[in-house]
């Protein structure tokens, strides 16, 4: 039996093959003469006095993927590129301060931007022309990349003066961009009550009732939005909030942007009904989404959000979980170059895979199946039935639906599994990974609140996941209270962003809360310290870059949500938490401070800063301050922890220790057993009511809390 054939070697091989990011090491082989970003690069383009050409994309983009075949491995393309420029490529995830900085000189210039982003900079790195995708050949009104790259070669032979203007004059823009406007106007302007509602009521002006989410095509998830509405809802008992937030989980958990056979959620919806997905899969959509799910089931006791809940932490678990114990970062949009291939079917792969008529019924009624399918020529997979519209359609029983359909979506996804895979990116990113601790670590609190038969074991198992990711995160990327960015084969590369920082203690902090594990709660305020030392801008709020990180163009400051929460408004809202649990008020303060300078913004623009509306709306709470001292595993210390986590209430905080003298947690300490039996305190506007050790009578004080609301 002959050898199979060795792959052949590759062509080209540039400087990024020392590199770990899988993004960088699919241009390891372009002919292209790429560098990593660094002082090597940039004193390479000062001494040739060549303009950067500056490639910025991330390893799950199709674009990018698009750019790279069409442009990147042409020959031609790659010799004019490397005569005439220093072409440098950046991971977009590893770098987002670059990418930040960067995205903003391309959407002042252009009004747009995406990835790839395609930007042209003087040696000095001062932006001066970009773009995004630009075609091999000229289409669309877009002009080709060569033609691009010929016009800026000859704009920067032919007219430095009028290029070097060009970007310092950006330069300029972009610092002065990162200025906070209340900031600047020296003003503490304290958000008021109206805030808030005004800002449910900008929400539901934008908000499609029909489907579901804001915006037409393309359509984005939002969690951020959706958890600042449930908790409204959950503090005030606002119904548009809740309503909205519901119609928006539902319509997504139907739709083809939710793998309705793997459980995790797509990155976008490039319809308004959310049916065709932009394929990628990212940790942070589905770490955030999962939570927003098990608040919504917390919040209305609706199994199916459990469920769901469920299907996306179960993909992150099989589909996202590294042998390090930790979470990659994404699933890419193509597999073997063809966008979506793993995920869709026809008709007849459908009868086939499951050779048994019923079963076909089924999956025919409940997911819309059609021979000619509903995107080109082929089917992604929605439901647009109901078991019980389902079994009146087939005249079956509920259950029976329930079984038999289950059964053959099991039957779809084992054949599913042996299809080509997308590629994965293996790096473990803080911020995303923070994000997933805390995604599992409510999780914990919500299982174990509400123990069943069909729950059992699950808080545990969620448990020893959350646990041993927290413990990967911080033993390859924390050292001596500073944070890098990135892990990926051992090897930690680059700085830790704010994000990097809030997110982790966000994450961490909610563990604390779920476990608590005092080591939890030590290490997530040690990250806060860092942040209020190396982040915090002296006029108030943060900036994403810590003061001795590298000196770029302007230092970065995005108090915008985008697909993660502004690194300021994580900052912002575990601060708050933080002051509650230790009662120091140098936390409260810069929280305070942050809030004033963004809270205008939030104001106008809810659903681009819902997660400091969120901060906003904590700040302005009678934050509940829950002290229960008890051994975990007593079944009094459970009753009292079941009443304290059951319901979400954002404006809550959970504290608790068998031995509050020892404890590390400022607001144990004091606290005793009462007549020898685990004892609930709940505090408030520094004042706190009677203990006790009655479950029911606990509930009642938590109840008067939420009347005076």
């Amino acid at each position: 039996m002959s050898e199979p054939a060795s792959p052949p070697e590759p062509r080209h091989t540039n400087r990024l093959a020392g590199e770990t990011s899988p993004y960088l090491l699919q241009h390891a082989h372009n002919p292209v003469d790429w560098w990593p970003w660094g002082p090597d690069a940039l004193a390479r383009a000062k001494l040739l006095d060549r303009p950067i050409f500056l490639s910025i994309g991330y390893a799950a983009c199709h674009w990018c993927h698009v750019m790279e075949r069409e442009s990147f491995e042409d020959d031609a393309t790659a010799e004019y590129l490397n005569a005439q420029f220093i072409p440098i490529k950046v991971d977009r995830e590893e770098r987002p301060d670059l990418d930040q900085v960067y995205m903003a000189a391309v959407q002042a210039m252009t009004g747009g931007g995406g990835w790839p982003m395609s930007v042209f900079l003087t040696p000095d790195g001062r932006p001066f022309y970009g773009g995004t995708y630009f075609p091999d050949e000229p289409r669309h009104g877009m002009p080709s990349f060569r033609q691009v790259l010929e016009g800026v070669a000859r704009a920067w032979l032919e007219d430095r003066d009028g290029v070097e203007g060009s970007g310092s004059r950006l330069a300029a823009a972009l610092a002065e961009g990162a200025r906070l406007p209340a900031a600047e106007a020296g003003g503490a302007l304290a958000p008021t009550p109206e805030i808030l509602d005004t800002a449910v009521m900008l929400i539901e002006r934008g908000f499609d009732a029909t489907t579901g989410g804001w915006g037409g095509a393309p359509k984005f998830p939002q969690p951020m939005t959706i958890e600042f509405l449930l908790g409204r809802a959950a503090a005030t008992g606002d119904g548009r909030a809740l309503a909205m937030a519901r119609r928006t989980l539902d319509a997504m958990a139907d739709g083809g942007i939710h793998d309705q056979l793997g459980g995790g959620f797509h990155r976008y919806a490039t319809d308004a009904r959310w049916l065709v997905p932009h394929f990628e899969q990212m940790l942070y959509d589905n770490a955030q989404l999962a939570r927003v799910y098990l608040l919504a089931w917390a919040q209305t006791g609706d199994e199916r959000y459990r469920s769901v809940a469920e299907g996306v932490l179960g993909f992150m678990r099989s589909s996202l979980r590294t042998q390090d114990c930790a979470f990659a970062a994404s699933l890419d949009a193509d597999t073997d170059g063809v966008e979506g291939a793993t995920f869709t079917w026809t008709a007849d792969e459908i009868r086939e895979v499951l050779n048994f008529e019923p079963w076909f019924r089924l999956v025919e009624a409940a997911f819309g199946v059609t021979e000619r399918g509903n995107w080109e020529g082929r089917t992604i997979l929605e439901r647009v039935r109901t078991n019980v519209e389902v079994a009146r359609i087939l005249g079956l029983g509920v259950d029976e639906v329930g079984t038999q359909l289950g059964g053959a979506l099991e039957a779809l996804a084992e054949h599913r599994a042996t299809r080509p895979q997308p590629a994965r990116d293996d790096k473990a990113l803080a911020a995303w990974n923070g994000l997933a601790i805390g995604a599992y670590a409510e999780a914990i609190r919500r299982f174990r609140a509400r123990p069943s038969p069909v729950n059992d074991g699950m808080a545990e198992a969620y448990t020893r996941i959350a646990t041993s990711t927290a413990e990967a995160i911080l033993g390859g990327l924390f050292s001596d209270g500073r944070l890098q960015r990135s892990w990926k084969d051992g090897r930690a590369t680059g700085d830790g962003v704010l994000e990097d920082y809030a997110c982790l203690a966000d994450g961490l902090l909610a563990l604390y809360e779920a476990t608590f594990e005092e080591r939890w709660f030590t290490t997530a305020r040690t990250l806060m310290d860092t942040v209020l030392e190396r982040f915090a801008d002296p006029a108030g709020g943060f900036f994403d870059t810590a003061d001795d990180h590298e000196r770029l163009i302007t230092r970065p400051r995005d108090v915008q949500d985008n697909a993660t929460p502004s690194g300021g408004a994580m900052a912002t809202y575990v601060l708050l938490r933080l002051a509650a649990l230790t009662g120091e008020g140098r936390y409260r303060t810069a929280a305070e401070r942050a809030i004033a300078a963004v809270a205008p913004l939030a104001a106008r623009y809810p659903t681009a800063f819902a997660k400091w509306l969120s901060a906003i709306g904590l700040a302005m709470s009678d934050i509940v301050e829950i002290a229960i001292v008890g051994a975990p595993d007593e079944p009094g210390t459970r009753a009292l922890l079941a009443v304290a986590t059951g319901a979400f209430d954002p404006g809550r905080v959970v504290a608790l220790a068998a031995d509050p003298a020892s404890s590390v947690v400022p607001l144990l300490l004091g606290r005793t057993r009462l007549r020898d039996r685990p004892t609930a305190y709940v505090c408030r506007s520094f004042a706190c009511q009677v203990p006790v050790t009655d479950p029911d009578a606990f509930a009642e004080q938590l109840r008067e809390r939420s009347a005076a609301l």
